[in-house]
This record gives structure tokens, sequence and C-alpha cells, in this order.
């Protein structure tokens, strides 16, 4: 049996700058590099102290987990860029719409909507949790580092088949998306330099990282609790 020593922030050293790494609650993370402030699904429920306000926002999903409208508010700026799918563009006005498969370039980096869905999972028969389409997981290139955020879902054909990650955050948690093993599985498909489990609450750890063995796959465990 082995321990997990959880962090409370990481580094990752690129030849374009460092960036920081910060989690911030269950599948809400804040990325700083070159002096800018990325945040991935800013929920009221996580501690914001000392972070900076946000120059770009990923938002994935309708859920409040991820769309928080209020927590929005509170860490935006007057020029803060918002990018959204169309389903929450319709409560978070201002959002910038982009669907899964297109991609755009703001403030210097490039992002990629990519498909994020239940494949089984839902709450009755006939019924999915996130729906193909609706929600987007993102790739986000900073300078030549490709990171991935998952978003809510399960281990999709489109997450087997992702190419030159460095960096992935990737969410298990029963019923909503995947267990720990079923993570693992997608991440020794698509071999991410780095993966950070996030959205894990509830998960085995400890699972995960002895279920990711595709070689030069680095398991990184921060805490988002």
């Amino acid at each position: 049996m082995f321990l997990l020593f959880l962090l409370v922030s990481s580094v990752l050293l690129t030849a374009e700058g460092d960036v920081e790494i910060v989690p911030i609650t269950h599948g809400s993370v804040v990325l700083k590099w070159q002096g800018k402030t990325i945040y991935v699904d800013p929920w009221s429920r996580g501690n914001y102290q000392g972070v900076s306000q946000a120059d770009l926002i990923l938002i994935t999903d309708i859920h409040g987990d991820h769309m928080d409208p209020a927590q929005i508010a509170k860490v935006r700026k007057a020029d803060t860029v918002i990018v959204a799918p169309a389903a929450v563009q319709k409560t978070v006005t201002e959002a910038t719409v982009l669907n899964n498969g297109r991609s755009t370039a703001i403030l210097g980096m490039k992002i990629e909507a990519v498909p994020m869905y239940n494949l089984e999972r839902g709450p009755g028969p006939g019924q999915l949790y996130h729906t193909k389409g609706r929600g987007n997981g993102y790739v986000l290139t900073l300078g030549t580092q490709r990171f991935y955020f998952s978003g809510d879902t399960e281990c999709i054909p489109e997450m087997r088949q992702l190419g030159k990650i460095d960096v992935a955050f990737v969410c298990m948690n029963l019923p909503y998306t995947m267990t720990p093993e079923e993570a693992a599985e997608c991440v020794n498909a698509f071999k991410p330099r780095v993966v950070y489990p996030y959205h894990y609450r509830g998960s085995d750890l400890n699972a995960f990282k002895k279920a990711v063995n595709a070689p030069g796959v680095e398991v990184r465990i921060l805490d988002w609790y």
C-alpha cells in the first residue's frame, strides 16, 4: 500500500514560461501563465483568496458546479473573456460560444472545444447526465504546451483519440462521470505527459494511480477538497 501526498499547487516548467496550477474545488481550477490568469468552471464553494481576477474563463456545462453566474461575476474583470458552449450562453449571456469541434484564439492562447458526455450513466432509463454536444471539454494551448480539461464525461472515444496532450485534468466520480479505473483506461489510451485527477469527490485516487500504467505518464495529485 502506498500513500498519496496532496499538494497545494503545482508548477509546470516550460520554455515559454512556467505554468502555475492552482486547484480550487471539485471541477474548478486556475492556471497562471505569462501574467494571465485562466479560470475553469469557477464555483462559489471554492476558496479564491489571493487568486488574481480572471483574464479568461472557460465554462464546461450547465450544471451548478460548473456554471455559477454569481462566482463568475466575482472573479471577472471588465475585459475578461468568457468561453462556453451554447447551452451555457443562454444563462451567461456575455460568453463567447464555442461548441464541440470548434477552436478560437484569445489573448495569445488557442482554445479547442472537445466533446464531453455520458455513454450510459444517467438519472433514469434512457436518460444521460450529460448528453453529447451540450457541454465542452477543452484543449488549451499555452505556447507549445497543450492542456486538456475533460469536464464531466465518461471514457468516450473522443478522449481516447486525443493527440499530444502535455497536461490532462481528468474527472472521476460516480454516478455522474466514471470510475477511477475507467478514467485510467482513457489516460492509458491518449498518454498525456502529466495527468491530474480532478472532480474526484469520493473516488479512490490510489486505484487511479495504480491503474495508470502507460509508459511516460506521470500522475500528480493535488487537493481539490
